[in-house]
């Protein structure tokens, strides 16, 4: 396949197709995030993508059960785009199962209930939302682009169009002043939002971001790692989801642990409070990465 580097997926989608029908970030201001910073943001020519697809198909076939569509938020692409990709994709992968790209609140809110019915009903079936914080103050400083209240507006809009949500909250996001305000406004925000799947991550500094460049100030300082552990504790804790699958499984999180809130909260604070003790080792630093 043909790839406009670097590319990135959630942890959950490593044995997807990665088909890239778009490159970079349509929003890309967050100040935290280097993915997409040296990307500007295009569509893909249909014709590029619809050859990638069939480059695809004649590799692997019928081994495809999961394609994950690229870059940063997809679903800033137009429906008319959309659609033959997800009609190909379906014609072209006889057993696949499911089509998930990244979202963001705004291209939600800007998407009609229509177009979004249309979407699942194509093969659109997840989006992964990465609100980071349930903290407007920190959404702000992150330059996210909406508020919590967005969120929870963008989240109700697809639920109602049936597809489903892997949420994401950022640790570390509010930084050491905002830790408790950020990880309590975080578990409000994921109990509104009601997604199937909920995950966190750990803010990570990089070079040539704008965050990074703050935190080289003395104007942003990254939280302790207990601190860090105890934001996870409090959005374990008053997180109240239907019914969500919740993961701490990604690279750059020092303490990689899942279940199902609500249903196993108590036995995930029991890991975190190991964690916090000193009886459980957290992630070496040398093994973190985005």
């Amino acid at each position: 396949m043909r790839y406009v580097e670097p590319v990135f997926r959630p942890p959950s989608e490593a044995g997807s197709f990665l088909l890239q029908a778009t490159v970079g970030c349509s929003w890309n201001h967050c100040t935290y995030c280097a993915m997409y910073r040296d990307k500007q943001y295009r569509v893909r020519p249909l014709s590029e993508t619809l050859e990638d697809i069939a480059m695809a198909g004649s590799a692997f076939g019928d081994q495809v059960r999961k394609v994950f569509v690229l870059d940063g938020d997809a679903l800033a692409m137009d429906l008319d785009l959309w659609e033959p990709i997800l009609q190909t994709l379906s014609t072209t992968f006889p057993k696949l199962r499911r089509v998930s790209c990244y979202a963001t609140a705004l291209n939600l809110l800007a998407t009609s209930q229509q177009d979004l019915e249309r979407l699942r009903v194509l093969g659109l079936k997840l989006l992964y939302i990465g609100p980071e914080s349930g903290d407007d103050v920190t959404l702000k400083r992150i330059a996210k682009g909406a508020t919590s209240a967005d969120h929870v507006e963008a989240a109700a809009k697809a639920r109602a169009a049936g597809l489903r949500q892997s949420v994401i909250v950022l640790l570390g996001a509010g930084g050491a002043a905002r830790s408790v305000e950020h990880a309590t406004a975080s578990a409000r925000l994921a109990t509104a939002m009601d997604p199937e799947y909920l995950s966190a991550l750990t803010l990570m500094l990089i070079p040539a971001t704008p965050i990074y460049g703050l935190a080289e100030r003395g104007d942003f300082r990254l939280p302790s790692v207990d601190a860090l552990l105890r934001e996870l504790r409090i959005i374990v804790a008053e997180a109240s989801p239907s019914d969500a699958i919740f993961r701490s499984n990604h690279a750059s999180n020092y303490l990689p642990i899942g279940g199902r809130l609500p249903r196993d909260r108590e036995a995930i604070l029991q890991e975190i409070d190991a964690a916090l003790s000193g009886e459980a080792p957290c992630r070496a630093e040398w093994s973190r990465g985005i």
